[in-house]
Order: structure tokens, then sequence, then C-alpha cells
């Protein structure tokens, strides 16, 4: 009996193949990254890694997945690269105001009460959000008797982080930012203008301490009365946020305050009844248990 394929079908058929065929190249490509050089982007949202992996492949000008696999495997340059492409640094001073508004006028006199303040901001960036909770403390009396402790994957952003500076085209809104989250004092006394850069103030820094710290492989290394985690878990899998909340959860002192990102949630986790929301619109969370 013959048997008719229509070309739809046949299309379907290629289609799916070829899908088939690039999820094992990307499979292939991440377990030799996380086998080589430590990076696990295993259990990243798959939509958007693939998003910014093909982006990464056209700026490379290599066809395939595989191509690229073999340039990121023998080209440490290249991996470097690649992690800039995958780690999305994108931030701002003061972002999401009324965030921080929230978290000085409701959070601040809970820490006025402990002897000692450690807080962990994990996935800084280019440490932007660092240099706002700095300010922050400074303002309410805190900052001396603080700790804070700036961690992310991306060596090269946190590089930007230790430097403390940044273009002066971004002051404007910046500025507006800091007003909106309830600044105190003139914005610009915090900075020095040079040329097209302003160099934030060395007191700023003096309790930061910056470090690479992997949230999908590495541990816990201390005990924090805040975490900060904002739109960082959004590109990854459940799995993936499942393992970093239990990271936060056994980092967190009791009644310890996390502070996700406006798209994120405890909802669907395996955590989140541990927690009691003290903002549901500012996504700010205290342990309970």
């Amino acid at each position: 009996m013959d048997i008719c394929i229509s070309d739809d079908f046949e299309e379907q058929l290629t289609a799916g193949g070829n899908r088939e065929r690039e999820d094992i190249e990307l499979e292939l490509l991440l377990e030799g990254i996380h086998r080589l050089y430590g990076y696990d982007f295993r259990n990243y949202a798959l939509p958007s890694l693939r998003r910014r992996i093909w982006h990464f492949i056209h700026s490379e000008n290599v066809k395939s997945i595989s191509a690229l696999q073999e340039k990121v495997l023998h080209d440490r340059a290249c991996f470097e690269r690649m992690v800039q492409t995958l780690s999305i640094p994108v931030t701002e001073m003061f972002r999401d105001p009324n965030v921080f508004k929230t978290f000085r006028e409701n959070i601040v006199p809970m820490l006025r009460t402990y002897p000692y303040i450690r807080i962990w901001h994990a996935g800084c960036s280019t440490g932007e959000e660092v240099y706002s909770m700095a300010i922050l403390l400074h303002e309410e009396g805190l900052y001396e008797k603080s700790r804070i402790y700036a961690t992310d994957m991306n060596d090269r952003s946190l590089a930007v982080a230790r430097q403390g500076i940044f273009g002066i085209e971004k002051m404007k809104q910046y500025t507006k930012n800091y007003i909106e989250a309830g600044g105190t004092r003139s914005f610009s006394e915090y900075y020095t203008a040079k040329y097209n850069s302003v160099i934030f103030k060395p007191f700023l820094q003096k309790n930061i301490i910056f470090a690479e710290h992997n949230l999908a492989t590495d541990r816990s290394f201390n005990e924090f009365n805040v975490i900060f985690c904002r739109n960082v878990m959004i590109y990854f899998n459940d799995t993936l946020r499942n393992r970093v909340h239990g990271l936060f959860h056994e980092s967190l002192s009791r009644f310890g305050i996390l502070v996700l990102g406006s798209k994120e949630s405890m909802q669907f986790t395996e955590y989140g009844e541990y927690y009691e929301p003290l903002d549901r619109v500012e996504k700010i969370y205290r342990k309970m248990k």
C-alpha cells in the first residue's frame, strides 16, 4: 500500500528533527562548559537561554551550536565572552525606587535592633544596587555596623563594581530614582564627576566585600540578616530556582529578610511555607522557620 505524505507533514518532520538535533547540541554544549570551566547553565530556563546562545552564535560568526561548542571548549576568551552574554548584567542605582523606600521605612527599623548587620546582594552585576544600599544605610546611621557581601558569577561585572565608576549620562535617571526611593540628601554628594564618568566616594566601599559566587553551583558562605536577589531567578528553571531558594533559606538568620524581584515570587517553590510576606507588591519576605 502506498502512503502519501503531504508537504506540510514533511516540513513538520524536518522542523521536529532540527529542534531535536538542536536540543542535543545545546545539552552537549552546556555539559562541556560545566565539565571544563565549572559554570553550570544546565538548569537555566531553556527559551531565554536558547535565544541568548543564538545571539552569541551570530556575534561569533559561527553557524551552529556544535560549531560554537568547538570554539568555546578550545578558546577561553570565547568562553568568557559567552559568560557576558548569558549573565545579562542589567541594573541601575535604586532600581524600582519603591522597593528601597519600603525597605527604608519598614525594614530599617528592624535592623536598628541588631548589633551587627550582614547583607548579601546575590547576583549583584556591576554593583549599582550595592552602592544604593550603602547610601541608604549611611543615611539611616547603620552603615558603620553593616557588612555588605556583593557576589556575582561574572568577574568582569565584579571588576566594574569594585571600581565604583559609572557613566555620567546615567546620573539623571539615578538621581530621580534616589529621590523617589526616599533619599534624604543631595545625590551628587556621593560621587565626584570626572570627564564622562562619576566616581563614587571611597567611604561607600569601606564595608562592601565583592566576590565571585555562582548560585548554580556554590554553597552558603555566611549567615545573613538580609538577602537581595532581584530578577535573577527569572532566568532559571524550577529545579535551579528551588536550589537557590534552599541556599537562601540556609543562609538567612531567623526572621531574616529576603527581597526578590518584581517578576519573582515565593509561590510554587518548596520554601514558600517558611516565609511570611511583609510586602506582597515589593516582594519582601521574612523567614519564620
